[in-house]
């Protein structure tokens, strides 16, 4: 049994995850996560939130084909992307010289970096996310394999792989495959689930993919190891997720977990940056904080973390 856990931000006492949010230089870099780094092509640093600190993202979609088409997506498609081949000779350099930069200290001395509370220098973890979902991509266990042996090289054993997916493309053998490799090299999923209905779904995700095929595979892969739940909540021309949808998304974790899944975490969070459409908004911290609070009473079993 987990414990009871609301907590705001990071598992930390109120006063410092409000020192850490109010950190002028630690909200330029929360606000910054552009997948371009200098002349790099695949290979990016941001200061996670979530994750606590640095991580190293790897985005394996530069064409910027996503299945989804999320009302808050970030990514500007306006702009044409580049080659969907991965060249994983140049992702290992990329990989390398990324780690070297963050355990040298050289990436503290390059804006948005250089304003980063100490508490948050720290490497956590490599995370394949980007400009699409990474798992569509026919290089996605050779760059996990990669990933892992850069790990190995650097000896960096308790720096996670973490895979930012929306879970559509779960039940593929390939990927399958790729998740018991990451299961024995500190993998760990994280799963996006923005909606309880299929109307939800469809209104905010905008994905052909039935909302049934993303809960299935939910439930499979946490049958099969620990996952954290990513959960966008959001305003929409102006209105916060009315109750009976606040009421669907919790009776779909508690199917999953009746079925026998393993959810470590829910992560709670809401718009950052520029959205897709522009009635894709924040919602208020306040309100936020009691969908979180909602959510945590409802599921007492698992942890929840709210990300204002």
């Amino acid at each position: 049994m987990h414990c009871f856990a609301l907590n705001l931000f990071f598992m930390t006492s109120p006063k410092h995850h409000l020192d850490i949010l109010l950190n002028p230089g630690n909200r330029r870099a929360f606000s910054s996560h552009g997948r371009h780094w200098q002349t790099n092509r695949y290979v990016y640093p941001v200061v996670s939130r979530r994750s606590g600190g640095i991580s190293i993202g790897v985005n394996l979609n530069p064409d910027k084909v996503c299945n989804f088409d999320c009302v808050y997506c970030c990514v500007d498609r306006n702009i044409a992307g580049g080659s969907p081949d991965i060249d994983l000779e140049i992702l290992q350099s990329e990989l390398s010289g990324m780690l070297n930069m963050v355990q040298s200290g050289s990436i503290y001395e390059v804006e948005p970096f250089s304003g980063v509370a100490p508490t948050l220098r720290r490497i956590n973890d490599i995370a394949f996310s980007g400009d699409g979902e990474p798992t569509t991509s026919p290089q996605f266990f050779s760059a996990c394999k990669v990933a892992a042996e850069i790990l190995k090289i650097f000896q960096l054993p308790k720096v996670k792989i973490v895979v930012i997916t929306n879970a559509t493309m779960l039940h593929r053998p390939a990927v399958e495959k790729a998740l018991r490799f990451l299961d024995q090299h500190n993998g760990e999923m994280w799963l996006k689930l923005d909606a309880g209905t299929q109307a939800y779904y469809s209104e905010v995700d905008r994905s052909s993919i039935p909302f049934q095929r993303l809960l299935d595979n939910i439930t499979a892969c946490a049958l099969q190891r620990p996952v954290v739940i990513q959960t966008l909540l959001m305003s929409l021309h102006g209105q916060a997720p009315a109750p009976a949808e606040i009421a669907a998304y919790i009776k779909r974790i508690s199917q999953i977990c009746a079925a026998g899944g393993h959810i470590k975490l829910i992560q709670i969070y809401t718009v950052a940056r520029q959205t897709t459409e522009a009635y894709a908004t924040a919602l208020p911290p306040e309100t936020l904080a009691d969908l979180g609070k909602q959510i945590a009473a409802a599921l007492p079993d698992i942890p929840v973390s709210v990300f204002p």
